[in-house]
C-alpha cells in the first residue's frame, strides 16, 4: 500500500524557517519524480518545488526561488523542503506529490501558518 506522509508543519513568524518531509513507502521511490504542492485558503492547488528521481533537475515557482530548497534521499525513501525566509504568502496546506509517466501519488498534507 502506498503512503506518502509529510511532517513538519506548524506555525512560524515571518521570516522564520521551517522543514518539511515526506516519507514515502508502498512503491519504488527512487523511480518517481517528487514534488511539493500548495494550497492556501480560498485558492487553488500549485506547484512549488519539484525534485527528478536522480535530483538532477530541481525546479522552484518564482515565488520561492532562493528562499526553499527541495532535496531528497533516495536510500531513505525521503523528500523535503527546507523553507527560509517565510512570508504570511506561504501559508498554507503543503504536500507532497510522486509522479511518473502512469501514476501519481499524493499525501494528505501539512499546515504551515505565518503570522506573528
Amino acid at each position: 500500500q502506498v503512503h506518502l506522509v509529510e511532517s513538519g508543519g506548524g506555525l512560524v513568524q515571518p521570516g522564520g524557517s521551517l522543514r518539511l518531509s515526506c516519507a514515502a513507502s508502498g512503491f519504488t521511490f527512487s523511480s518517481y519524480r517528487m514534488n511539493w504542492y500548495r494550497q492556501a485558503p480560498g485558492k487553488g492547488r500549485e506547484l512549488v518545488a519539484l525534485i527528478t528521481s536522480a535530483g538532477t533537475y530541481i525546479n522552484y515557482r518564482d515565488s520561492v526561488k532562493g528562499r526553499f530548497t527541495i532535496s531528497r534521499d533516495n536510500a531513505k525513501n525521503t523528500v523535503s523542503l527546507q523553507m527560509n525566509s517565510l512570508k504570511p504568502e506561504d501559508t498554507a496546506v503543503y504536500y507532497c506529490k510522486a509522479d511518473n509517466s502512469l501514476r501519481e501519488y499524493w499525501g494528505q498534507g501539512t499546515q504551515v501558518t505565518v503570522s506573528s
